[in-house]
């Protein structure tokens, strides 16, 4: 009978991305993506090193596991990702159960290493120091008939003293242009309308081949990609953005009206304790650049509270950057010490009540700031394209939820069958008209006013099981993610 699996994700669009790598993996090795609700034969575990809360979500995960496990023999463990390039054999210390535990550099070696697990019954643990296989050489089974991810580079060459992404995903590496734009005509044709583009530092694409223009370049394109509806990019660093990739955003029409730029802090002071290499006033003048020749772009970014040595006037900084520069939205994160990173050994830390103060009055501006941006496209016709799984209250609402040209999330009313022969299906284009904003989505509760069906609708409407594909050329493996991929598969025998 064939063996089934589960991949669950923590973390960042690069886990995502990697973790749809590990299902390619399994399926090309000939397990089952495990029915939503079964135990599966075989759970892997995409870690995330960033922040405490993933080390605790995967221990305790883990703890759950061992009884179901020791009732169910055959059943194996693995822990790859961050945490266990990072954590290496503590992971097997304290849960002794895992099976396998690989790194950020070797996922393509899963198979073979649980196969080893199961001959030698015993634990087995690799753990490459650098990059040997670009992970894009690698099969894939995506969640999306209609949206994909594309790497342009791995690793990170910049030292932030609060994170530990670089010393476990390593220097960066970029994949030549000719690799990407092939991976992405590949992946239009198989109905792909949406890519976005990863990096670490995305933006700082070319460095390895020493081409400062590479990543504009890149943007114009895939703007001659015949099919390619929509382009995204995540995440560009502040201190590499530069006017030549403004220019390709405004020029290029795919590419959306989107731009998440992570600030970190609106400090000067506390800038330059984290190695950001950028002051407030670049950052703000980075956004005045993109609204002058993007008017309609919407804007989020990353914050960190209580980063140490933080004092009251520093976080009022950070509070006068979010007003000025309006976002739609924000990632916020309460500090977290990392073991490994020079912020773990620094004084003044930030007592844990100080910080929680401040953090529930940043969300409060954040989310208000948010909601009158919203509100400001009331009345607006918006084309959305039609998303799975968006909205978690679709189904009582009788509603679908799609996303805009600058990535809002918006919940509408589809129209009846009579109208629109067949269902409204994700991946196609519909024009509606906002009529509410809420802080977090806008709702459109008027007609649908067009609809535009797509590649991606019928590859959608096809679709029986999710596609295991090879990408073409070498690659890597990337807010508001989610943390655990859904098993979209059906039952298999």
């Amino acid at each position: 009978m064939t063996r089934t699996y589960e991949v669950v994700t923590y973390g960042c669009q690069m886990n995502v991305h990697d973790s749809e790598r590990l299902s390619g993996l399994l399926e090309d090795a000939g397990y089952c993506a495990a029915p939503e609700g079964d135990q599966a034969d075989v759970v892997v575990f995409n870690t995330c090193a960033v922040r405490e809360n993933a080390d605790n979500r995967l221990y305790g995960n883990l703890g759950h596991l061992a009884p179901v496990k020791a009732k169910r023999p055959g059943m194996q463990i693995a822990v790859g990702g961050c945490l266990a390039q990072k954590d290496r054999d503590t992971i097997t210390k304290k849960a002794p159960w895992v099976d396998v535990v690989f790194g950020t550099h070797n996922i393509g070696s899963l198979p073979a290493l649980l196969e080893r697990a199961r001959v030698q019954e015993e634990a087995q643990v690799e753990i490459l120091e650098s990059l040997e296989v670009f992970p894009s050489t690698l099969p894939t089974r995506r969640e999306s008939a209609y949206a994909a991810w594309v790497s342009v580079s791995v690793g990170c060459n910049n030292t932030c003293t609060f994170c530990i992404v670089p010393s476990l995903r390593g220097k960066e590496k970029d994949r030549r242009p000719g690799e990407i734009l092939a991976e992405v005509e590949a992946l239009v044709a198989e109905g792909v309308s949406e890519i976005t583009l990863l990096g670490q530092n995305v933006n700082a694409y070319g460095v390895e081949f020493g081409d400062r223009q590479a990543f504009s370049k890149l943007l114009r394109a895939c703007g001659e990609v015949d099919g390619l509806e929509r382009v995204r990019f995540t995440s560009p660093h502040p201190a590499e953005f530069t006017d030549d990739v403004i220019a390709a955003m405004a020029e290029t029409p795919n590419v959306m009206p989107q731009l998440h730029m992570p600030l970190q802090s609106g400090s000067d002071r506390i800038l330059k304790t984290m190695r950001r290499s950028y002051r407030q006033e670049r950052y703000l003048g980075i956004i005045e650049r993109v609204r002058a020749a993007i008017p309609d772009a919407a804007i989020t970014t990353d914050i960190i509270v209580g980063f140490p040595g933080e004092t009251e006037a520093d976080f009022l900084d950070t509070m006068e950057v979010v007003r000025r520069a309006r976002f739609s939205g924000a990632f916020t994160f309460i500090y977290s010490k990392r073991p490994g990173t020079p912020a773990a050994t620094m004084e003044e830390q930030v007592p844990a009540e100080v910080i929680k103060h401040r953090y529930d009055r940043l969300v409060e501006l954040v989310n208000d700031v948010a909601w009158d941006e919203n509100k400001r496209l009331v009345g607006r016709r918006v084309e959305l394209m039609v998303a799975e799984g968006e909205g978690r209250k679709d189904a009582a609402t009788h509603r679908l939820s799609g996303r805009g040209p600058d990535n809002r999330l918006v919940h509408f009313t589809p129209p009846p069958a009579v109208e629109t022969p067949g269902a409204v299906r994700p991946g196609d284009l519909v024009t509606v008209e906002i009529t509410r904003a809420a802080p977090h989505h806008l709702i459109a509760d008027g007609p649908v006013l067009d609809v535009r069906r797509t590649r991606s609708g019928d590859a959608w409407a096809a679709r029986t099981t999710a596609p295991v594909t090879a990408s073409v050329g070498l690659g890597m493996p990337g807010l508001g993610v989610p943390d655990q991929l859904p098993a979209a598969a059906p039952a298999c025998g």
